[in-house]
């Protein structure tokens, strides 16, 4: 492995882009006045499939690999996809450890301390199979030179529920796809998926239940601030997956195909914590997320291109982007009725 592209691979996650993920930060006091009272019954049985921690051995597990296997035509996309992965995993860790080295309150200390063990167990994973593709992620150059965005605790129940969970449908979709197809499965690490994505449901899980003691985050104003974030997770999911291409053709699946899958699992999940859902079969979303990825596709031409006529062509797709994704977030919601136990199973 070569310092070169070491550094090419720790570039990538530190870049800030609109579909990077990002590090985080928040009010750590705030946290530190959560109340799981409400739900302690849920909370405790939580906590104790955490203590199980019964995916200890599954990491430690090395995946045997010759990077000469690798499809020379999929190399690209399957790097960006783990290089992604890895950041994303090692985000939350960070701020898992964060909020634990800043809060004494019992409940969420704990939690954070099990949440974070296990995304820096995925992220070293993650960056044990780069490093046999002759890449790797510098994670503690990357935790201090990635820059940090600030979000408020409630915006972080928001946004990392539902990537907890997008991750989670997103995985388990590929293992089942390539469970039912295995001469698609052009990597080992796809064998790891379901216990990996079921740890992702299990955090999902800790920040359902936070928000359900707390009802007030799902009333009111704050249901126009859930509705921001699903549309915003769905979108940015959507205009990263097809900027992939060649990944999805040697899985043998469609993009598109597979977004809207994640998008009906994630939905179907989120039931167990939100007021209301996005109706993602309505043609007009569904144009409105392709419209969004043809602007994506041509800001990138632009930027490529550079120049000053591209840079105001820039401004201008990205001011059509906003106004696409404002018509989205007008579009009707579904209202939903909470459950009376906001625990669910990773039964997909």
């Amino acid at each position: 492995m070569t310092e070169t592209t070491l550094n090419a691979a720790t570039e990538q996650a530190r870049a800030d882009t609109l579909l990077a993920p990002r590090f985080y930060r928040t009010d750590y006091a705030a946290m530190e006045s959560i109340d799981v009272s409400p739900v302690r019954k849920q909370w405790d049985a939580m906590m104790a499939e955490f203590d199980r921690d019964e995916n200890r051995e599954h990491f430690r597990k090395d995946i045997q690999f010759d990077p000469a296997d690798l499809p020379e035509e999929v190399r690209e996309d399957f790097l960006d996809l783990l290089v992604s992965s890895v950041t994303a995993e090692y985000s939350g860790c960070v701020l898992y450890k964060e909020i634990e080295k800043h809060v004494k309150n019992p409940d969420i200390s704990r939690l954070m301390n099990a949440m974070a063990r296990d995304e820096s167990r995925h992220a070293g994973f993650i960056n044990r199979s780069l490093k046999q593709l002759g890449v790797a992620v510098d994670l503690g150059f990357l935790k201090r030179e990635k820059a940090y965005t600030y979000f408020s605790p409630k915006f972080i129940y928001y946004a990392t529920y539902l990537s907890e969970k997008i991750g989670y449908a997103r995985y388990i979709t590929i293992f089942r796809h390539l469970e039912r197809n295995p001469q698609f499965r052009f990597h080992p690490i796809f064998n790891w998926f379901e216990e990996w994505c079921n740890d992702e449901f299990r955090h999902g899980e800790a920040f359902a239940l936070i928000m359900r003691a707390h009802p007030e985050l799902l009333r009111g104003r704050n249901k126009l601030w859930i509705r921001f974030f699903l549309l915003a997770v769905y979108a940015t999911m959507y205009v990263r997956d097809h900027s992939r291409p060649k990944l999805y053709k040697a899985f043998g699946m469609d993009p598109t195909e597979f977004d809207y899958r994640v998008f009906d699992i994630t939905t179907a999940i989120t039931r167990q914590v939100f007021p209301l859902t996005l109706d993602t079969d309505n043609p007009i979303f569904r144009r409105g997320l392709e419209q969004l990825r043809l602007i994506s596709v041509a800001i990138d031409t632009a930027k490529r291109e550079g120049g000053v006529l591209n840079s105001l062509r820039r401004a201008v797709l990205s001011l059509k982007a906003a106004a696409v994704f404002g018509r989205l977030y007008l579009l009707p919601t579904q209202g939903n009725e909470l459950p009376e136990d906001a625990r669910m199973a990773p039964a997909w």
